[in-house]
């Protein structure tokens, strides 16, 4: 099997340099807030933190190519990174912590492009996760200062939290009826959104998670983490990975229970 470390490390890097330009421009009076053509907000701090990491890339791994969310796709071949450079724009717009960088690898195989690292920092939170394939899932403040990551062990959906974004999506794919009926069939639901439930669900402080309509950049290093973890990461007609613009992430035994649920009315 590949060895992806110094991948990883070079992730950590990476993470480094986003966090920097990302904290220094958050909670910001005179912070640049412009509308993207999807009606969705983009600042001057995910445009900086993109720049900073393609940059560093640029220098470390000038072959491989990047796909980022605001400034698209550049180079081929068989190694991608993949990049949301502020996940959770409209909380990091009105100053609520939760928003992360996320940073992936994708190298492309036999079966079509795998994710084999995942990262997610989160530094207005204090936190960020990591795995690679065949590593391992980890969460700490660095590679030498790290806990290893295990989904949960809950078998019954009515003992089980389910987080989600919002629900707009849900009723505009004819899915919502199901969501519903999930939410009310769990133990406990709520709308942390965006990166967070795919990490807590990689920790074993929620067991299942869904989002009706995502991009790559939303998905890739999640897909790798809550995997490494012992969990599951499909598409919500169950395809494995996060190529299918939508996502449905678990501890693995209540994974067929919630794809039933989330299955268009």
């Amino acid at each position: 099997m590949a060895d992806y470390n110094d991948d990883l490390r070079l992730a950590h890097v990476l993470a480094d340099a986003a966090d920097a330009a990302t904290m220094a421009r958050f909670k910001a009076l005179d912070l640049k807030v412009e509308t993207k053509p999807d009606l969705t907000p983009v600042t001057e701090a995910d445009k900086a933190a993109e720049e900073v990491i393609r940059g560093q890339l640029g220098r470390a791994r000038p072959r491989d190519a990047v796909l980022g969310e605001e400034f698209g796709s550049d180079g081929g071949g068989a190694r991608r990174w993949i990049i949301d450079p502020i996940d959770g724009t409209k909380n990091y717009v009105r100053g609520v912590p939760v928003w992360a960088t996320l940073i992936a690898l994708a190298v492309r195989g036999e079966q079509g492009d795998e994710v084999v690292v995942g990262m997610v920092s989160a530094p207005a939170l204090g936190r960020r996760w990591w795995a690679t394939k065949g590593g391992g899932a980890y969460t700490g403040r660095s590679l030498s200062s790290a806990t290893r990551l295990h989904v949960s062990r809950v078998a019954k959906l009515a003992d089980a939290s389910f987080a989600y974004s919002s629900l707009s999506g849900w009723e505009e794919q004819n899915r919502l009826d199901g969501f519903l009926d999930l939410t009310r069939d769990c133990w406990r639901t709520r709308g942390y959104g965006d990166f967070w439930p795919y990490m807590m669900v990689a920790e074993g402080s929620v067991d299942i998670c869904a989002e009706p309509e995502l991009s790559l950049w939303d998905m890739a290093a999640n897909d790798v983490i809550v995997r490494e973890a012992g969990g599951r990461f499909t598409s919500l007609d169950g395809t494995p990975g996060p190529y299918g613009g939508n996502a449905a992430a678990s501890n693995g035994l209540l994974h067929g229970e919630l794809l039933n649920y989330l299955r268009p009315s």
